[in-house]
């Protein structure tokens, strides 16, 4: 597959509603959306779910959303490759902003240092408040003046960003 910069494999598409198991057919609008869900064995995941535009639209949301965007489906056999750009996951990390659940905080912070790595963010700045780590980050171009976006270190054990590290390789793949 042709590398292209700053673009991230974020799972299958699936081919069906995950409300009404109806079809999502060929250049159908739809939406993707990352989940907190539980594996076979009853451990923590990141699952992807499709969802027709029209559910979505009358308001169907999965529970633990965690974030989604829109596409359209690919032609049957189609080997087309669901993508989501930079830009993309910088709105999942401006969009989880208010979030307080441990897991999705931490992954939060692992898109934004996805984010620091391909140069969308730079590091602002650190700043301790009490026993809080906070991160400043500023998208690439953005004023200088803006307001940063400020994401606590989670204190993420090695053990545990392995985990969430592998979670994410098989949501979020960087095309190299």
């Amino acid at each position: 597959m042709a590398a292209t910069a700053g673009t991230y494999e974020l799972g299958r598409f699936s081919g069906e509603c995950a409300k009404s198991h109806a079809p999502i057919l060929a250049h159908q609008e739809f939406v993707a959306s990352l989940v907190d869900a539980l594996d076979e064995e009853g451990r923590p995941i990141l699952k992807r779910l499709d969802f027709a535009a029209a559910a979505w639209d009358d308001g169907t949301r999965p529970d633990g959303l965690v974030c989604f965007w829109r596409s359209s489906a690919p032609e049957p056999g189609e080997k087309r490759q669901m993508f989501v750009d930079d830009e993309t996951l910088l709105e999942m990390v401006q969009r989880m902003e208010e979030e307080t659940d441990s897991r999705r905080r931490a992954f939060r912070w692992i898109l934004a240092l996805v984010l620091l790595r391909r140069k969308m963010l730079k590091l602002d700045g650190i700043v301790h408040e009490g026993e809080t780590e906070y991160w400043a980050f500023r998208p690439r171009g953005s004023d200088p003046t803006s307001t940063p976006i400020r994401i606590p270190n989670p204190g993420i054990r090695e053990e545990e960003m392995r985990e969430l590290a592998d979670q994410l390789g098989d949501i979020i793949r960087a095309d190299a």
